[in-house]
């Protein structure tokens, strides 16, 4: 009987290490290719992993809350043969898969080798999670980025399997299947990587705690934030700027407009999306904010990909994204808006939800701040933070004279990395996005 290793496969670009949460498959359990053999986590979101074989699960190599590296051996499959798991996993899928999946499957061993010699298509470069056999018939059929990405997956979120690689290569090959549209995307190979966290000590230490106090150890997810946002201030140079911004004509608008806007398109307008549109503007006009560091070069985003801080039900956050924000329209900005915060609520965020964000925006508004200092999210060099809006007082300023009236105002906050973004850029960025906010036309219609 031969073994077969199976490690943790690489999930993103910036994410090193996950945390075992359940084991699916216990030892003896028969093992069929592509079941999910156990759920892990990461600081950015839950996932399976699949095996690449089948057979008998004949040993875990870690436990539930185990912190594991990218790349290492997690549990152990044994499969039925002699000499390597390797040879025995293609001869298993080739006597398993139809007519065209023998005709696949059975080329994957003898070009694996070829394809990590010569310039293939790099499927590390796509955000989603594809297992090491989906992209070994890729590779072996050709099949683009593009391609592969076009490909509905009926896997655990949306998932592609073996079973839809095959699918899609029987449709094309009888002229069936269409290529979706190429995406536009940034260089993966100059992409900044954000800064790892170091793994956890295992060694616990006592803390200090008197008898009548409560000593609660930190969730895995807020253990993970605590480690990046040290990361975050130990790499990059915070400066804020606060810019105070007259939103009444916003108030005004919304409350004349919710409504009707409910009833047309079935979705709650918040000012989020308002706010937002406003910041995509502002990037678009400064695109050296739109940037990343990657240790002495700059990285200039050609999309402008949105994060958007949200509330998880444990109270914890994630910054799920906003794909190309500069180009929706009001009523897109509030559907993408209220679908990633109700998913993020409910824990169903994807792993792409919350991938390839170039500026984040955080509504501390939302707890009744009127202005904060956030930490910027790695490798980005910038977040806004938007308070709470007031009822105030204020100068208005008039042809006929100056008056005191009330107005609708909040605090614009711009946390900004100083390393690559002076003071003059940070000030004007923001005052932009108050510009924008203060120009907006109380006529304007959806």
């Amino acid at each position: 009987m031969a073994k077969f290793e199976l490690k943790l496969p690489k999930m993103g670009e910036s994410v090193a290490e996950a945390t075992i949460t359940t084991w699916l498959k216990e030892v003896g359990d028969t093992i069929e290719m592509d079941d999910a053999v156990l759920e892990i986590a990461t600081d950015k979101v839950d996932s399976e992993v699949p095996s690449e074989v089948e057979g008998v699960l004949v040993e875990k190599l870690f436990d539930i809350d185990d912190v594991v590296k990218v790349g290492q051996t997690v549990a152990i499959i044994e499969v039925e043969g002699e000499g390597s798991a390797s040879d025995d996993t293609d001869s298993k899928k080739s006597e398993a898969a139809p007519e065209t999946a023998k005709a696949i499957e059975s080329q994957v061993e003898e070009s694996t080798a070829a394809v990590h010699n010569e310039e293939s298509n790099d499927y590390t470069d796509s955000d989603q999670f594809y297992s090491p056999l989906v992209k070994n018939i890729a590779a072996t059929e050709g099949i683009s980025l593009e391609e592969l990405e076009s490909i509905s997956g009926t896997g655990k979120d949306g998932r592609v399997t073996k079973h839809d690689v095959l699918g899609y290569l029987e449709n094309r090959k009888d002229g069936k299947q269409t290529v979706a549209a190429q995406k536009e995307k940034t260089t993966p190979s100059a992409a900044a990587t954000a800064p790892q966290p170091t793994k956890a000590s295992s060694a616990k230490v006592a803390p200090v705690a008197s008898g009548e106090d409560e000593v609660i150890e930190m969730t895995r997810m807020g253990k993970l934030i605590a480690h990046h946002m040290v990361d975050s201030v130990q790499t990059s140079a915070h400066v804020q700027s606060f810019i105070e911004a007259d939103v009444t004509n916003i108030w005004n608008w919304r409350k004349k407009v919710k409504n009707e806007f409910q009833k047309r398109e079935g979705e709650s307008i918040t000012f989020t999306p308002i706010f937002m549109e406003a910041i995509a503007k502002a990037l678009k006009d400064f695109p050296m904010m739109n940037i990343s560091v990657s240790g002495d070069t700059i990285i200039k985003k050609k999309n402008i990909n949105l994060g958007m801080a949200a509330a998880l039900p444990d109270g914890n956050l994630i910054v799920p994204v906003i794909k190309n924000a500069d180009q929706l329209n009001l009523v897109g900005m509030t559907k993408a808006v209220n679908d990633l915060a109700n998913r993020a609520r409910t824990n169903n965020l994807k792993p792409d939800d919350i991938q390839g964000g170039t500026y984040t925006v955080t509504n501390v508004g939302t707890f009744g701040s009127v202005m904060g200092t956030p930490i910027i999210n790695q490798p980005q060099v910038g977040i806004l933070a938007v308070g709470a809006i007031r009822k105030v007082p204020a100068v208005i300023e008039t042809p006929e004279g100056d008056f005191i009236g009330i107005r609708y105002r909040m605090f614009l906050s711009h946390s900004y990395d100083h390393r690559v973004v002076n003071g003059a850029l940070g000030g004007q960025f923001v005052l932009r996005v108050k510009e924008y906010l203060e120009a907006f036309d109380a006529n304007r219609e959806f």
